[in-house]
């Protein structure tokens, strides 16, 4: 939910694996492992054993379920994602140690209030931090400091990032992860209903997305249409798929006051999140 992030400061990014939606806050971490590796196959065990073993050597009854995900008595406390760069694997996953997960919940469920509260129900089930089977209590920074140290050991080799190295980070983040295009202009195309209801009727739009932009768009509804309110679904085509390009498109077109009772805002609202 965009505007929940928005509204909460959380950021949006999209990782070059792919993979569905996670949420991560400072009760949690993500980790890497980086390993020269010619073949094409993908391979989750020999990067999550260790991670499993680590836990187990806290008393954690860690194990794994199918490919990619690390459970606690059946409930996932990890996901893992893997690509390939040249000669190389690139293997990361999520740790939840101590997540917030009405708030993850709320950033990543669709915005109805009630199904909200079922969601954090059901997700309870399903998911579980680190931290409530923990022996003995541990903050996240403590736990940090023992998966590095059962992973790497202490003579691990470490490396430590030069200036160089995090203009280059930077540079990377700014011309290329932080950029709409590559967040939301790579999605794959999808068709979506929305609808809502205001003092002025039900408002109603399916939309065809095709990299972050609206490729068709029809409306329906019960309203009161005024002037060029037939005018609206086509105004939309090519618009970004976010609130508020949908909101300064249809101003920029004048759509502002053609449905009695209901706003641009929300009409914007409606359309995306």
């Amino acid at each position: 939910r965009q505007d929940y992030a928005d509204a909460h400061g959380i950021q949006v990014a999209r990782r070059l694996s792919g993979g569905g939606t996670i949420y991560a806050d400072l009760g949690g971490w993500m980790f890497t492992f980086i390993r020269q590796d010619d073949s094409e196959s993908i391979q989750f065990r020999q990067y999550t054993q260790p991670i499993v073993d680590a836990l187990r050597a806290l008393d954690v009854p860690a194990g794994f379920n199918g490919r990619n995900d690390l459970l606690i008595d059946g409930r996932k406390f990890s996901g893992n994602a893997q690509y390939k760069l040249t000669g190389s694997t690139v293997h990361h996953g999520t740790l939840m140690f101590d997540v917030d997960i009405g708030q993850m919940v709320a950033a990543t469920s669709v915005a109805d209030e009630k199904i909200i509260s079922k969601s954090i129900r059901s997700v309870r089930e399903r998911v579980t931090n680190i931290s409530e089977h923990l022996k003995e209590p541990m903050d996240a920074e403590a736990f940090k400091r023992h998966l590095i140290g059962f992973v790497v050991g202490e003579d691990g080799a470490r490396y430590e990032p030069t200036d160089e190295d995090r203009a280059e980070i930077a540079r990377f983040a700014r011309e290329k992860l932080a950029t709409w295009e590559w967040r939301y202009g790579m999605n794959p195309k999808f068709s979506i209903e929305r609808a809502g209801r205001f003092a002025g009727g039900r408002i109603g739009f399916r939309l065809d997305v095709k990299k972050g932009l609206i490729a068709a768009a029809a409306m329906n509804g019960d309203f009161f249409a005024g002037e060029k309110a037939d005018q609206l679904a086509d105004a939309l085509v090519g618009c970004r798929y976010e609130r508020q390009a949908v909101r300064e498109r249809l101003l920029e077109k004048g759509f502002d006051g053609v449905i009695y009772g209901i706003g641009i805002d929300d009409i914007a609202a409606t359309i995306a999140d």
